[in-house]
């Protein structure tokens, strides 16, 4: 038996060498490549992804890597008293249930600052309320209410059950009564004078077409001492005048400066109430718009 030399030894130490350091580049050239293909992306506004996470820039959200497919969750709402009277309280309930299994979701993650956003809307447009039902302990939500008027109301729920993707539902509530006279919306693009600020608004395209992106740019003044509002620079709640279709988003571009833009695509042909919201000075404020969408002929 003839042993190894001290050379034969170097040189398989040095051939191992080279191995180990090819292995540790591969390795590294795996891990940036699967670094890069990993895609971040945000649950309310999916067209923001990026390949490093953060937070998203236009409504604050964690990016997620990878979102599930969309299913739309069930809301039940219970209403104690069934026939609710004017100026009277009312116990509205709001249950989850999964897709799948009808089973109570009991996680939420919070959006923008709450677990749920409730926005009830009368069926004459003139009753506007953005509030938070308080989370019970069983899953549900709770929030009590008068309605202020008879009539049909819509109320628009948005949440976010974990696992899954943003939700936005709505209910309709009759409440017993001479309903109000059918509203009839025309274009209003005039300045709002509201609690402690002026709104305007200019459309681009002036315009707007359904199914097209139309920009909205607000103006507000005076344009100091603006406050985010639950984590955002503005709040938008949209309504076509039947009150079939309804839209809760946020500004694509704002910095806490008098201009804010939110960017919308209308789903049909419909004139849209529009009401925004924006914060100053801890005072929040709320003004409407109606904006004439049409079909592209």
């Amino acid at each position: 038996m003839t042993w190894p030399s001290q050379s034969d030894i170097k040189e398989v130490v040095r051939i191992l060498g080279r191995i180990l350091v090819l292995g540790l580049l591969l390795i590294g050239v795996v891990a940036v490549f699967h670094g890069q293909d990993q895609v971040f992306v945000c649950p309310m506004d999916p067209n923001v992804r990026n390949n490093i996470g953060g937070k998203c820039p236009i409504c604050g959200m964690n990016l997620v890597a990878g979102i599930p497919e969309f299913a739309e969750y069930i809301m039940d709402l219970k209403v104690a008293p069934p026939a609710p009277k004017v100026m009277e309280p009312v116990r509205l309930e709001f249950d989850i249930k999964d897709p799948w299994k009808d089973k109570m979701v009991t996680h939420f993650q919070e959006v923008h600052e709450q677990l749920f956003h409730l926005f009830v809307v009368s069926q004459d447009m003139k009753v506007f309320v953005h509030d938070h039902p308080v989370f019970q302990e069983d899953g549900s939500f709770v929030y009590n209410y008068k309605f202020p008027k008879a009539g049909m109301y819509r109320l628009l729920g948005d949440f976010y059950p974990d696992g899954a993707t943003p939700q936005l539902i709505a209910k309709t509530v009759f409440v017993p009564g001479q309903p109000p006279a059918p509203v009839t919306l025309s274009r209003d693009y005039s300045a709002k004078d509201v609690e402690n600020m002026k709104v305007e608004l200019v459309t681009d395209p002036p315009q707007p077409i359904a199914h097209t992106k139309t920009m909205m740019f607000f103006k507000v003044t005076p344009g100091e001492g603006l406050e985010k509002l639950l984590g955002a620079w503005g709040h938008m709640l949209i309504a076509s005048d039947d009150l079939i279709d309804m839209i809760h988003t946020h500004p694509f571009l704002a910095d806490g400066g008098p201009n804010i833009q939110f960017n919308v695509i209308f789903p049909r042909e419909r004139t849209y109430r529009v009401w925004v919201q924006f914060q100053r000075l801890g005072v929040v404020n709320t003004a409407y718009f109606d904006v004439p969408v049409q079909d592209l002929h």
